[in-house]
């Protein structure tokens, strides 16, 4: 019997070859005799470098899909699953010209991030870096010029209000925050339960106590965050990017922080990934990075790689995965035909 070979990206596993997700996950594959797997590439490089034509099906990280790869991948290759739930490094229109399905997995990051979006939160209202630094310096006596922000009564603004989003607006309920967001896809009624207020945009940048950016990269968001965003900013207001680099210009970010123009932030996604060791970012102390790895929990790799597991298999098993992008391809004769066929 031909088995359906799957090319999981390196990124998710470490030097030795070992998944960085719970292992259990891949009983999904180990157990149905009907499917092997195999690491591809090495774990950094664009899957434009990797001849991806022997497999039936990928679970895909971090690496960018671009044309090359799908132009060569010829007719075997079928579904494309993220671990994760952003897909700006995929040409879409390319792999639905190659007739392949991308599919992304939200709930597999939607709790990490918005945990960690919390704690981001939590961390620039009670100053605990620049704390932290007090005591490793011994100053404990200018620890008084450097008060926390209370929470109760401020007002927590969002731009975009996607799964991750209204995950974060439930966590931070009890904290007695006033809740706004924009989001042109939303609407009023489905926000009401969770005491959301959706405005304009330029309302939410100006009230925003902490602004947070939840929505995806795409032409119209690249840039959005710029210098004349952060100049209608509070001066005492935070601003956390936990959603792509290239949406926050990053240059103006840095003046802002630099010229006090805002009070502070916190960045898990720059427009260069790896940041480079010049980045005036790196020199500031008025904001908290982290390398991208907001959304890596034990529990979030878990889901993520089940998501992507399950949704190949479905695929294979002619069931629609979860959430499909390129959704046009289900009206091709050839998915109608593989998903009616008995």
């Amino acid at each position: 019997m031909a088995k359906f070979r799957i090319g999981l990206s390196r990124d998710v596993a470490d030097a030795a070859d070992k998944p960085t997700f719970d292992p259990a996950a891949l009983r999904v594959f180990d157990e149905d005799p009907r499917f092997e797997w195999e690491w591809f590439g090495d774990g950094v490089g664009e899957v434009t470098s990797f001849d991806i034509s022997s497999y039936d099906g990928i679970c895909l990280g971090a690496p960018p899909v671009r044309a090359g790869c799908l132009a060569a991948a010829g007719a075997r290759t079928r579904i494309i699953a993220r671990f994760g739930v952003g897909y700006d490094h995929c040409d879409v229109p390319a792999m639905t010209k190659s007739g392949i399905l991308l599919t992304i997995n939200p709930d597999g990051v939607r709790r990490a991030v918005a945990t960690g979006v919390l704690g981001f939160i939590l961390a620039l209202a009670h100053r605990i870096p620049t704390l932290d630094r007090l005591v490793r310096r011994n100053a404990w006596h200018d620890r008084m010029q450097h008060l926390g922000t209370g929470l109760a009564g401020r007002t927590l603004g969002l731009i975009g209000v996607g799964n991750i989003g209204r995950d974060l607006f439930h966590l931070a309920r009890p904290l007695d925050m006033r809740h706004l967001a924009h989001d042109p896809f939303a609407s009023a009624a489905e926000l009401q339960p969770l005491g959301v207020t959706l405005e304009a945009f330029d309302a939410v940048i100006a009230q925003a106590d902490f602004l947070v950016v939840c929505c995806p990269l795409n032409e119209s968001t690249r840039g959005l965050i710029g210098e004349r965003v952060f100049g209608l900013m509070k001066p005492t207001a935070f601003m956390i990017n936990a959603a792509r680099g290239a949406i926050v210009d990053e240059a103006a970010l840095t003046r802002a922080l630099r010229s006090r123009r805002i009070a502070g932030a916190a960045v898990d996604v720059f427009e260069q990934e790896p940041t480079p060791p010049d980045n005036e970012l790196l020199t500031l102390d008025n904001v908290i990075l982290s390398p991208h790895t907001l959304a890596y929990t034990d529990e979030s790799l878990r889901l993520m790689a089940e998501g992507a597991f399950r949704a190949v298999q479905d695929f294979f098993n002619r069931r629609r995965p979860g959430k499909i992008i390129n959704t046009e391809l289900l009206a091709t004769p050839a998915l109608e035909k593989w998903f009616t066929a008995t």
